[in-house]
């Protein structure tokens, strides 16, 4: 039986609100949450950062709630990022080899990987992160664990997600300033999708769609492997706006109706369902016919559901999607977004609850779409540390060995610590880590 993992934090810092999820893998290879914290966020728009303070308070609030329920006093987290401003590309490195009578290396995988954070960007833009697709070596295709085999050219398709440095500064900014630090900056569509898809969806084909406050992040898979992802500007905030809008009722109102009575299909509702909305300052209570609240609901739905479909096409694997559509997030929760979703795309869809990789004794409330990124947060956290660790402990064996080969010989340990200029330039989170000592927060 497997010992229980160590404990991981996932912070969601949403539009609509800031959520902490405290989490380990227990025995059964199942995350236990040990704890959550939930706020409103006041100062993030379609996921970037608009108010340093409001975050920082907000990040404070969520922290000290699951801090408090997990009995964890919570110092390192793992930080969702998304926002409009994500996008991503394919790009192939290659490497050739000095000894191709060597068995391939972690250094030479690390190598190769790190020569992506190379690549020339807009200004103002960096690379977030390198996800490697599939190896080649010596031109023979599709190899996904390449160590341990010979060869003397070693190349890999990568998927290479680019952000605004501005954006990620500030969302580094904020935790560091709520007194925490960050251990990795993980794309969001990537954590829900570690949350709510299955191995065989992602080897099938499968599209994820996480609608949130402020953005839809998409994440498609084939064969197992991240193909596409990108972020669209709008999300279940905007649909509230248009109902305020066309209901000529407070925002706080509209949210409540969207929630409690919203529905994506106008032919659902029928003519003389009303709701009756308290009055402002004595005056009289106003009255919402359902099927006009759906109306516009569905005016808005059908417009992020073309926006989805768009970067389906796009991505070239819309004939290879066989396991259709995973809607997930706050906004896979409204009424008949199934049946809208299937109609415009024609692809099956069903909604992700983060469940699948839960141990059983779970609140239910933890276990709605809501909360798909936070536990795919600590999902990938752990993966991550895991994979860390295991590095480690190979590199540590191998700096025994090399010790044990040359102990005779004088300085030669040296050789061991590879140069900078072998490494490359450090991740996108090393970078700004850089960057803060340098200028420090107050």
């Amino acid at each position: 039986m497997k010992e229980s993992s160590e404990i991981i934090v996932g912070l969601d810092i949403g539009t609509t609100k800031i959520a902490a999820i405290v989490g380990r893998r227990n025995e059964f290879n199942k995350i236990e949450i040990l704890g959550h914290g939930r706020t409103d966020s006041y100062g993030v728009k379609r996921g970037v950062v608009s108010n340093i303070e409001n975050t920082v308070n907000s990040i404070k609030t969520a922290i000290n709630q699951a801090s408090e329920e997990s009995e964890v006093d919570i110092k390192y987290v793992n930080v969702g990022i998304a926002g409009q401003h994500i996008k991503s590309l394919q790009h192939r490195g290659s490497l050739i080899r000095e000894n191709s009578d060597e068995e391939i290396s972690e250094q030479d995988i690390e190598k190769l990987h790190n020569s992506m954070y190379n690549l020339n960007m807009n200004p103002g833009e960096e690379i977030i992160d390198v996800i490697p697709q599939e190896y080649i070596i010596d031109g023979e295709e599709g190899i996904k664990e390449p160590i341990g085999m010979l060869g003397n050219s070693l190349e890999a398709n990568f998927h290479i997600i680019i952000g605004q440095t501005a954006a990620a500064k500030n969302i580094y900014k904020c935790v560091r300033k709520a007194g925490l630090e960050v251990v990795d900056l993980i794309l969001e569509p990537i954590a829900s999708a570690e949350a709510v898809l299955s191995d065989e969806e992602k080897e099938a084909g499968v599209v994820l769609v996480d609608i949130g406050g402020g953005t839809t992040d998409i994440a498609i898979f084939q064969d197992g492997i991240i193909r596409h992802t990108a972020v669209i500007p709008f999300g279940g905030d905007i649909i509230t706006e248009d109902v305020k809008e066309g209901c000529t009722i407070i925002k706080k109102h509209a949210e409540e109706l969207k929630v409690k009575f919203g529905s994506a299909l106008a032919s659902e509702n029928k003519e003389e369902e009303i709701v009756a909305i308290p009055g402002l300052r004595g005056r009289p209570p106003k009255e919402i016919s359902l099927k006009n609240l759906a109306s516009i609901i569905q005016a808005r739905m059908e417009e992020i559901i073309e926006h989805i479909y768009f970067e389906i096409r796009n991505s070239g694997y819309e004939k290879k999607l066989i396991a259709g559509i995973v809607l997930t997030g706050g906004g896979a929760m409204l009424q008949h977004i199934l049946q809208l979703t299937e109609f415009i795309t024609g692809m099956d869809t069903r909604v992700g609850y983060p469940n699948e990789h839960l141990a059983k004794e779970v609140k239910d409330e933890v276990a709605s779409p809501m909360y798909a990124t936070g536990i795919g947060l600590v999902i990938e956290g752990i993966s991550r540390f895991n994979k860390e660790r295991t590095k480690e402990l190979a590199e540590l064996g191998e700096k025994r060995k090399i010790k044990f080969k040359i102990k005779k010989e004088k300085g030669k340990e040296k050789e061991y610590g590879r140069s900078e200029k072998e490494i490359g330039p450090g991740s996108f989170l090393e970078r700004i880590q850089n960057w803060f000592e340098k200028d420090e927060i107050e």
